[in-house]
């Protein structure tokens, strides 16, 4: 039969009180006291209750993360940071992979909620706002990361996607490239990124007016190589030079099409992506990329999560961060 808190109180000779208090950390108990209720806890090899402990503490130590892709390193190592963070403050994290389908968005909702999470983080694919505006209603603690939905009272935890994408064009067109390409995909901060890119353009008097040169598609490595190929199957003369990637999968599938296609990089094109993920350092050449302060992204948003968990109520706040362009070796000036 498994120790009940009963044995526990039986053992270290103190009230169930005095136990109960120990593990939820609060009350007036002096060290010594702590010491020995936790050690008979370890002899008895005690395993508190999660539903007694959401009875009583209403929170049962678990909190809820939503990510598009769990294949796509940049969502990979988001889980990894707030996994950290929710560790060190004693909280468990269950992961959900939508697979940006707002059907699967829905359902994973609805067994956060069953399982009674503290907390939940949506990452990049809200799902139908609808959804959103139910939870915010409900008063469900809740944090939006790399997205927002801004007529939506809710923290939200985002980079700035309009300047990142400014920033990667105006490195290009500083390398003397004029004829760029874009590759972008189907999540929220993409959009931003396309608005930066052309606006860059715009400021240097150049027209992206080659429907062929801008394509949408989902983030896989294979995506980015389907598109990277019509670009490149067009006349030397209007084909890009460099293109610009929204995310570091779709980078990376260009530069294996660029080599399939006998391309030097970034002798004869020049690659930018975005996030800086892992992919970005280990594939050859090394990816110049946009860096998200990931690190400092998941921290805040651990910290908006608890607000919200201690008092629903709290005042909602949209924090961003800026980027950050990090120079590797799939960028060059334009060949002559």
């Amino acid at each position: 039969m498994k120790p009940t808190i009963y044995d526990v109180a039986r053992e270290a000779g103190v009230s169930i009180a005095t136990v109960s208090k120990v593990l939820n950390k609060s009350g007036r108990i002096s060290i010594k006291t702590r010491e020995k209720v936790g050690r008979i806890m370890e002899e008895l090899n005690y395993q508190p209750s999660m539903v007694a402990s959401a009875l009583t503490n209403r929170r049962t130590g678990t909190i809820g993360l939503m990510i598009p892709d769990i294949a796509n390193p940049f969502f990979a190592e988001t889980a990894r940071g707030i996994e950290d963070y929710a560790q060190e403050q004693g909280s468990d994290l269950i992961v959900c992979s939508t697979d940006r389908s707002d059907e699967k968005a829905a359902r994973y909702i609805s067994l956060l909620l069953r399982k009674r999470v503290d907390g939940l983080i949506i990452a990049s694919h809200p799902g139908n706002p609808e959804l959103i505006r139910g939870l915010v209603a409900d008063h469900v603690p809740l944090v939006l990361f790399s997205a927002d939905i801004r007529s939506l009272e809710s923290h939200s935890v985002t980079v700035d996607d309009y300047k990142g994408g400014y920033q990667a064009t105006e490195y290009l067109l500083a390398l003397g490239h004029r004829r760029l390409g874009i590759i972008s995909d189907n999540l929220p901060g993409s959009k931003l990124r396309v608005e930066g890119f052309l606006d860059a353009l715009k400021a240097e008097g150049i027209a992206c007016d080659n429907p062929a040169n801008m394509i949408h598609t989902s983030a896989t490595l294979e995506n980015g190589r389907t598109a990277a190929a019509e670009m490149l199957n067009q006349a030397a003369d209007i084909r890009p030079t460099a293109i610009f990637a929204c995310n570091d999968l779709l980078a990376i599938g260009v530069l294996k099409e660029a080599r399939s296609a006998g391309l030097s990089i970034p002798r004869d094109l020049s690659v930018v992506g975005f996030d800086n993920t892992v992919l970005a350092e280990i594939c050859h050449p090394t990816l110049t990329s946009i860096a998200q302060p990931l690190r400092e992204m998941t921290e805040q948003a651990m910290i908006l999560l608890n607000e919200s968990i201690s008092n629903p109520a709290s005042p909602k706040r949209k924090i961003m961060l800026m980027p950050e362009l990090v120079i590797r070796h799939s960028t060059g000036p334009v060949p002559r």
